[in-house]
């Protein structure tokens, strides 16, 4: 086990949820290459995204589109903003070829809003491309949650997992 690439992939994840925690929408934004993709599946066992019902599906155009509602105060399922906590752990390294690496963990998110506190768990993989101009290093190029209750009935998410 390459326990300096477990630490600096730990290290850039975590960043990664505290800025979505903190709001940081714009440096979370920064953290992509343009040819990312955020998604978060319906269906647990899916691979193929593109031809799948989604919760999301987001590229670079629409990761922006997403962070604009989610600070525009427009969206109705947005307001009052929900208060986060992510929880990162069990990092497994999946893959690592030199130039991608390829890592999943285990999220807990707490969401606080409207007077109720909720909790979303998920196997979260990311696909990071090692990237000198990155915050640690790397750029992600994919973030797939996948969450474990995906096929019930879910509360507004209105914010990003």
């Amino acid at each position: 086990m390459n326990t300096q690439l477990l630490a600096e992939v730990s290290a850039f994840l975590w960043r990664e949820a505290d800025l979505l925690d903190h709001c940081d929408y714009d440096n979370w934004l920064a953290q992509w290459r343009e040819d990312g993709l955020y998604i978060v599946p319906i269906d647990p066992d899916a691979t193929d995204f593109a031809d799948r019902l989604n919760y999301a599906h987001d590229d670079h155009a629409m990761r922006v589109k997403r962070v604009a509602r989610l600070v525009g105060g427009d969206s109705v399922s947005t307001q009052p903003v929900s208060r986060t906590v992510r929880s990162l752990s069990r990092f497994h390294i999946l893959a690592d070829d030199g130039q991608t690496v390829t890592v999943r963990a285990a999220q807990f998110l707490r969401e606080f809003r409207k007077e109720t506190l909720r909790d979303y768990t998920a196997d979260v993989t990311y696909t990071l491309a090692r990237d000198g101009s990155g915050e640690g290093g790397f750029k992600l190029i994919a973030k797939i949650v996948r969450l474990i209750n995906s096929t019930d009935a879910l509360h507004c998410i209105g914010y990003i997992l």
